[in-house]
C-alpha cells in the first residue's frame, strides 16, 4: 500500500513541477517578445537620438 502511495505522490509532483515549468516556458516567451518589440517600437529622445523604452 505504501509504495503506491508514493508513486501516486511522485506522480502527482511530477505533473504539477512539469505544468508549472510549461507555463514559467510561455512567461518567458512574452517576456522575450515584449523584450525585442521595445527595440522596434521605441521613440526618439530630445537630443535626436534613440531613448530607452523601458525606465530601468
Amino acid at each position: 500500500m505504501v509504495p503506491i502511495l508514493i508513486v501516486l505522490l511522485l506522480a502527482l509532483i511530477l505533473f504539477g513541477a512539469g505544468f508549472a515549468l510549461k507555463i514559467l516556458w510561455w512567461v518567458a516567451l512574452i517576456v522575450l517578445a515584449v523584450w525585442l518589440l521595445g527595440f522596434v517600437v521605441r521613440g526618439t529622445s530630445a537630443g535626436g537620438g534613440r531613448g530607452r523604452w523601458y525606465r530601468w
